[in-house]
Order: C-alpha cells, then structure tokens, then sequence
C-alpha cells in the first residue's frame, strides 16, 4: 500500500492558494465519486475567493441533485476557455481521455499547473503534482486526507460530498476497499453534518417502477461460464426504449451482481446510445485482478472492480453472443 504523500498534498495546497483561475475537471459519465469530489473542490476553491468552473463532458445525473454546487458542472465545452486557467484539477479519472480535454492538456500552456487527485491505478502521466492513492476507498476519500493534512476545516457541505463519494464507491460500506479508516472517516462526515438519509434517497432509493423491471431483465439473463466461473450477463439498447428505465438506474447494478456467491468474476456488458459497448468487470475472489483484462481490451480501473469501452456491435448468434 501507498502512503499518504503528506508533502505533495502540502505542496497542491500552496498551488491552489497561488492561482487565480482554477478548473476543475472530472470524467465523462461521471459517479457519485466523481461529482461529490469535484463538487466537495468547487466549495473549497471558491471559499478560498479564486474564480473557479467546473467540467464535465456529461451533464450529472438528477439523481446527484442534491449535492452542493452540482449547477455548476458545466459540460457544454464550447463555454469552456481553457487558455484562461492557470490551474487545472483534475479529480477520479483514470484515464486521461475521460476528461475529453485530452488535445488541450497535452498542449497546456506554460504558466498552465495541473494538480491529479484520485484512487485509480496509474495508466497515464500528465500531471504536475500526482496524487494516487490506490489503497483508499474513494477520490471522496482522498480529498479528506488533503483536507486534514492542510488543516482545512470540513464544513456541512464538503462533509456531505465526502459521505457521498465513499458510500457510492463503497456499495454502502459493503465492498471489500472499506476500511477502519473508511468507516471512521464516515462517522466524522455526520458528526459535521452530513445527511446519510438524504444519500440514500438519491443514490440508492431511486428506481422506478422502469428502472426495477431493468435490473430484473439484467438478473434474468445472468449466467455462469463454469469453465472460467465468471457470471455475465447483457443488456442492449432496445431494452431501455422497451422499458422506459433511464441510464443513471444502472448505476450500482455490477456491485450488486457481484455478491453471486457461484462465480469468481462477473462480466455485464451493455449497449450505450451511441451504440458502443460498455463493459464492467467485478472480481469476487482474492488473488484475481481483473483490471488487467480491462487495461488488453482499453479500459483500466482497480483489481476488483474495473470497464473498458469498445467502438464494436453487439449480435446474438446460435453460438452465443458476439463483439464485432
């Protein structure tokens, strides 16, 4: 395991408190982690009086509506100029071209700094000050420690983006990435006012009636290769215009599959509007690190929970199903 950088913590610190325009970024199709840290970053960065906006190639889903700050994630690009900002976060992305600034980091300017906060496993290298920390349950997680370290005082709203990005990444405290620290840092976040409650309601007591027949239909195709005790099953698009379920609906569906006590790793695939092929990989057994057959098919994450994404159609044949 990592230990906590306490100097390249103490020195993004002095970063942030020397720049006058700050960008904060995070990746596409973003989670509870993902929008509960940028939006923990944009109450810090703004409270410290900097001009500070908030990207993401995606709008947030409804269901994060109640995090603080969430309006101001803007993902209409064309509203975005880069060239302004002398410092630029970038927090919960793995991969470079998630952010989908990719031409605009690669040639940032010379007074331009980039700080990275995030628990993914390293895949690229574009930041000036690298903050990985792939032990820790959540981004949400990280930015706590940044926080303490920099004696940054926690008020209501960080507090509730903080509980928010360990409990989505957590599965509500129940994957194996949680840890005593983990829970107690949790146990800190509502003794300074965080609203458990309220995350639950909206990132976990938010199915429709469409949303549960969804999960139902991605239960009821669930299978097992015995040969390779790994689980799969796939959902296409027709399957969301049939039942009228929305996208943010899937979130949580692969952490919850993978509590099949029958196989070793679990494999859903799903068909994105665009009609690429989203695919999400679980790992349940020790000693497996399925972020490796993610990083072959282009994707990445950690060892136990991991995606990738293939320009590739999705077809039924008599064999079975095929990637083409």
């Amino acid at each position: 395991m990592s230990a906590i950088p306490v100097e390249k913590f103490i020195a993004a610190m002095k970063k942030i408190e020397q720049a006058k325009n700050v960008l904060i970024v995070t990746h596409d199709r973003p989670d509870g982690d993902a929008l509960s840290s940028a939006c923990a970053m944009i109450d810090f960065v703004s409270g410290q009086g900097k001009n500070c906006l908030a990207y993401c190639f995606n709008d947030p889903p409804q269901q994060y509506s109640f995090l603080p700050h969430i309006q101001q994630i803007n993902s209409d690009k064309t509203k975005l100029n880069f060239s302004q900002f002398d410092l630029i976060i970038v927090l919960d992305c793995g991969q470079l071209n998630r952010t989908k600034l990719n031409t605009e980091i690669a040639n940032k300017l010379e007074n331009q700094f980039i700080i990275e906060f995030d628990h993914h496993p390293k895949i690229d290298s574009y930041a000036d000050i690298e903050i990985k920390l792939t032990q820790l349950s959540s981004t949400a997680e990280v930015l706590y420690n940044f926080f303490k370290i920099n004696n940054i005082r926690i008020n209501k709203n960080i507090a509730n983006c903080i509980l928010t990005g360990i409990s989505t990444d957590t599965g509500n405290f129940l994957y194996e990435i949680t840890t005593q620290d983990t829970v107690r840092i949790a146990s800190e976040m509502l003794a300074r006012g965080a609203r458990f409650p309220q995350i639950l309601e909206g990132t976990w007591r938010n199915k429709s009636l469409a949303g549960m027949k969804m999960w139902g239909k991605i239960m009821s195709t669930l299978k097992i290769n015995q040969k390779y005790k790994m689980a799969y099953t796939i959902l296409l698009g027709r399957d969301f215009e049939e039942l009228g379920a929305t996208d943010e609906e899937l979130e949580g569906v692969a952490g919850f599959l993978s509590n099949l006590s029958d196989a070793d790793t679990l494999l859903f695939l799903r068909q994105l509007p665009d009609g690429r092929i989203k695919g999400s990989f679980r790992s349940m057994k020790e000693g497996i690190d399925i972020s490796k057959l993610a990083q072959i098919l282009g994707g990445g994450g950690h060892p136990r929970a991991s995606a990738f994404v293939l320009d590739a159609d999705l077809k039924k044949t008599a064999k079975g199903w095929e990637v083409k």
